[in-house]
C-alpha cells in the first residue's frame, strides 16, 4: 500500500534539513520541545522516577505501574534516537502505552548517550538495568515470571545486544525480546539490503542520513563489525529469547530487521516478524495515535501472552 496519508501529510510539512554538521545539543532541545505536557499524557496508576544503582553506576529510570496489583510482570524499555537522541521524556508516551496495553510494569532506561559517553556506556547501562530489575524484583513487585526487553530503532539494537550479552553471561531471566524497526547493521552499505535503496528518499528517515546520524556512536568507539554494535553479525543466534521483530514497509532498515527475524527462526528461536504496511521508520514513536499503528501495542501484548 502507499505511505499512510496521515504520515505523508506530516512529512510534507517538514522543512528541508539544515546544512552543516549535526548539533546534538540543539537536536535534543528540539525533541524535548515537542513533549506533551503532563496533563495530556495517558494516565496510569503510578509513574515514578528513581535511580537504579547498578554495576554500570547510577542509572535514571522511570517506572510505570499500569494498575494496582499485588505483583507484575516487568518490561524494560530502551528508547530510540540513533544513540545520541531521545530521553525518558521524549519516549514517555511509548512507555505509557506499553504499560497500559500489556499490563506489565515498565522500566524505561535513561541510559548515557553518545558522543558524551563513549561506547559501550549506553549498552552497559541498559544491560545493567535489566540485571537490576531481576535482582531488585521484590521492590518492583515483580512476579518472577515475565521479564521482557523492548526498544525502538537504536533501542532495538540494544535489545538484541542485551539479549546476546545475557545469553553469553548465563543470565537466563529474560523471557521475551521486542524490537521495533531495529537498527541491526551499522555497516550502511546500500548494496546489502534492497530497502536501503527502495526507501532511500521521501519517507522521513533517509538512507543518506544513516551514516551522519550514527556517526556520534561509531566515532565514540562502536565498531560496526562488532556483533554488540551490529547484532545481525552475530554468528550463533541459538538460545536467545523469543522475539517479536516489527518493521515498517517504507523504512530503509526494514530488510535488516526482517533478515534478523528469519535468522532467529532458522536458529530455532521462536520469532515473529511483523511488517506494518504504509509505515516508515519511527511510527511507534511518532504515529501510534493512528489506529492502524497503535495496534503494535496490542500485538506486543499478545506476543507476551498477556491477553
Amino acid at each position: 500500500m502507499p505511505l499512510h496519508p496521515e504520515i505523508a501529510k506530516f512529512l510534507a510539512t517538514l522543512p528541508a534539513p539544515p546544512g552543516g554538521p549535526l548539533d546534538p545539543v540543539a537536536m535534543r532541545a528540539g525533541d524535548e520541545a515537542h513533549v506533551a505536557p503532563l496533563e495530556e499524557r495517558l494516565p496510569l496508576h503510578a509513574v515514578e522516577d528513581v535511580t537504579a544503582r547498578t554495576a554500570s553506576g547510577e542509572v535514571p529510570v522511570r517506572i510505570y505501574t499500569p494498575a494496582e496489583a499485588d505483583s507484575y510482570g516487568v518490561l524494560v524499555y530502551f528508547h530510540g534516537g540513533a544513540f545520541f537522541l531521545g530521553s525518558l521524556e521524549t519516549h514517555d508516551h511509548v512507555a505509557r502505552s506499553l504499560a497500559k496495553e500489556t499490563g506489565l510494569k515498565v522500566v524505561s532506561v535513561g541510559f548515557r548517550l553518545a558522543p558524551e559517553a563513549a561506547f559501550p556506556a549506553g549498552l552497559d547501562d541498559c544491560y545493567a538495568v535489566v540485571r537490576w530489575a531481576a535482582e531488585e524484583g521484590e521492590s518492583l513487585g515483580w512476579d518472577g515470571t515475565t521479564l521482557a526487553v523492548a526498544g525502538d530503532s537504536s533501542g532495538g539494537t540494544f535489545v538484541a545486544a542485551v539479549a546476546a550479552k545475557a545469553h553469553d553471561d548465563g543470565f537466563d531471566r529474560i523471557t521475551h525480546q521486542i524490537l521495533y524497526y531495529p537498527s541491526l547493521d551499522l555497516d550502511f552499505d546500500v548494496d546489502r539490503y534492497a530497502s536501503l535503496r527502495e526507501n532511500a528518499v521521501g519517507y522521513g528517515l533517509e538512507t543518506a542520513g544513516l551514516k551522519p546520524f550514527n556517526a556520534f556512536y561509531i566515532d565514540s568507539g562502536a565498531d560496526p563489525a562488532d556483533p554488540l554494535v551490529s547484532p545481525i553479525k552475530r554468528a550463533d543466534l541459538t538460545g536467545l529469547p523469543p522475539a517479536l521483530v516489527v518493521t515498517g514497509e517504507y523504512d530503509p532498515m526494514r530488510d535488516e530487521g526482517e533478515l534478523y527475524g528469519r535468522r532467529l527462526q532458522e536458529a530455532g528461536v521462536q520469532a515473529t516478524v511483523s511488517r506494518y504496511e504504509g509505515a516508515g521508520h519511527g511510527f511507534v514513536q511518532h504515529f501510534s495515535w493512528i489506529p492502524e499503528y497503535h495496534r503494535v501495542f496490542e500485538e506486543t501484548r499478545d506476543f507476551l501472552g498477556r491477553r
